[in-house]
């Protein structure tokens, strides 16, 4: 083992709240020489938002360090000629498309791409249907999906993120969507491409036994599982087996010198 991948909500903090020893943990990978990234299916906030919020918390952070969905998206958008994108995410994450000229949040023709996050309460019939409008224009353009995750934890409890939602797309158009986020292979290998390391040399840390530790494993790296966050005892007794199970990430210093 040679690198790091950390989910954030989760992991390094739950809502507000850092998860205790975070920071030290990072501190850790830093004295130690460790690479790491910070991989996370957020689509409510740009890069820099997060890096404000992680060092905020004693957490250091760059924005070269973190690897968004959105950054995925764009970079795929441009390596295929596509503009124009129809936006369903937050407006904070927009400001990440704006090179690439969006239609307006109005429009129903006209879109290059179809890009669902987690638009959080901005969901209702009328935009879901919008989105579904798009995908089956004459132009069919592609759904991009910022990630498949199925829920995470707020302050008031479990909130749907944008998987479900295109889920229903998928369904409704008949369509598969390309996805630019966890659990996706290739948004893996990107992160394993950033550190400049094989995924067997890789171990990625998350609460979501599906999304971070059944995604990793499937890309080739090594999947621990924390018991914060969205971690739920049922995790253990399903058909996805953890490589690793801890605690939380304070306990990741001692686990990577016994192993």
């Amino acid at each position: 083992m040679r690198g790091v991948l950390l989910d954030l909500d989760g992991v390094l903090y739950v809502g507000d709240e850092p998860v205790p020893g975070s920071a030290g943990v990072v501190d850790w990978l830093s004295r130690e020489r460790v690479p790491f990234r910070y991989l996370t299916n957020t689509t409510s906030r740009p890069r820099q938002a997060i890096v404000d919020k992680l060092t905020g918390m004693g957490i250091p952070a760059t924005t070269d360090q973190v690897l968004t969905p959105a950054v995925a998206a764009v970079a795929w958008l441009r390596h295929h000629g596509i503009e124009r994108p129809a936006l369903f995410v937050p407006d904070a994450t927009a400001a990440e498309f704006a090179g690439l000229d969006p239609v307006p949040a109005d429009a129903d023709d006209g879109a290059g791409a179809v890009v669902v996050g987690d638009l959080g309460d901005g969901w209702d019939f009328a935009t879901l249907n919008r989105a579904f409008g798009l995908l089956m224009s004459d132009a069919g353009p592609p759904l991009i999906a910022l990630g498949l995750t199925r829920y995470w934890r707020a302050g008031d409890g479990l909130r749907l993120d944008a998987g479900p939602f295109v889920r229903a797309l998928e369904y409704a158009a008949g369509r598969t969507a390309v996805v630019l986020g966890k659990p996706d292979p290739a948004f893996y290998g990107t992160a394993v491409e950033s550190l400049d390391l094989a995924p067997d040399e890789v171990v990625m840390v998350g609460d979501d036994v599906r999304t971070d530790v059944e995604g990793a494993q499937r890309a080739g790296l090594t999947g621990v599982l924390v018991r914060t966050g969205k971690f739920s005892p049922s995790d253990l007794a399903g058909d996805v087996l953890p490589d690793v199970v801890i605690d939380s990430i304070a306990d990741l210093p001692r686990w990577w010198a016994e192993a």
